[in-house]
């Protein structure tokens, strides 16, 4: 379960092995591994994925058919982001690429502007 869930979320993010493994600080080996079944993730690496991969360890790990946190479904209840999300499905997959990627940047950011802050 936990391997075809990962390969699964990683490829409807528009996310290659290399890409992954490259926001997780890790090799495409290991996530190869995950997704073939041939390795689990640690308790740290399987949060990690859950958060890169904007879902739950439940999900992950089998234990709920629900693909998004609570956070991510309140999210889907804002109009703004509704409508973002229902132009994005028009666009090609080179342009939803690139959406996904500056959603990414943006996410890295944020996170760092709240570590600054935290210091």
């Amino acid at each position: 379960m936990l391997s075809k869930r990962i390969k699964s979320v990683r490829k409807d993010k528009g996310l290659t092995q290399e890409e992954l493994a490259k926001l997780l600080k890790t090799t495409k080996g290991t996530i190869s591994n995950y997704e073939n079944g041939h390795s689990t993730p640690s308790n740290v690496m399987l949060k990690d994925l859950a958060d890169v991969l904007n879902t739950t360890t439940d999900y992950l790990l089998g234990r709920t058919e629900n693909i998004f946190s609570e956070q991510v479904e309140s999210d889907f209840n804002d109009p703004y982001l509704q409508t973002a999300f229902k132009d994005a499905s028009n666009f090609s997959e080179e342009a939803r690429q690139e959406t996904i990627n500056f959603i990414n940047y943006i996410k890295q950011k944020e996170k760092m502007k709240g570590r600054k802050t935290k210091d």
